[in-house]
């Protein structure tokens, strides 16, 4: 498997304690803590992450 490109919201700050990163593969959104990056992840296909980001920016998050 490739190494996987992980990103941050751009509104993130360093100072932030609650961020996650994404990466985005064919079929497959990877998601992780940002603090614990050899911890676990969790994968998501595009539709259900879709979902979920529609959701929390619904719900002011």
């Amino acid at each position: 498997m490739a190494e996987l490109a992980w990103f941050k919201s751009t509104h993130s700050t360093n100072e932030d304690a609650a961020c996650v990163e994404v990466a985005e593969t064919p079929g497959t959104v990877h998601v992780r803590d940002s603090k614990d990056k050899t911890g676990p992840q969790l994968a998501f296909e595009p539709a259900a992450w879709k979902a979920f980001v529609e959701f929390a920016a619904d719900a002011n998050v």
